[in-house]
């Protein structure tokens, strides 16, 4: 959990729970709690959808990236970072 008093973290990373209200929640919900803090970049990891949605902090507002298959996940946070979505799937 991220309070207030904390200063914001580089980046958050969420993994959606199965159900609808949860995707609502973690799509358009946490975009808005994020963007408060001024997060500068946040991943949603989509177990079901098999997807890895990059969300950059970009002139006070959320650019959002969709990465699928076999394409790098790319970070200005993690800039080291080489996996595949489908490598990201392999080891949850």
């Amino acid at each position: 959990m991220i309070t207030l008093e904390m200063p914001p973290p580089l980046l958050a990373i969420e993994v959606v729970s199965p159900g609808e209200q949860n995707r609502n929640r973690d799509y358009r919900y946490k975009h808005t709690e994020y963007a408060a803090r001024e997060i500068a970049e946040y991943w949603i990891v989509d177990p079901e959808l098999q997807q890895v949605t990059v969300c950059k902090w970009i002139e006070g507002k959320y650019e959002d990236t969709i990465f699928l298959g076999e394409q790098i996940i790319t970070s200005e946070v993690v800039t080291d970072w080489k996996l595949t979505v489908n490598q990201v799937f392999q080891k949850l």
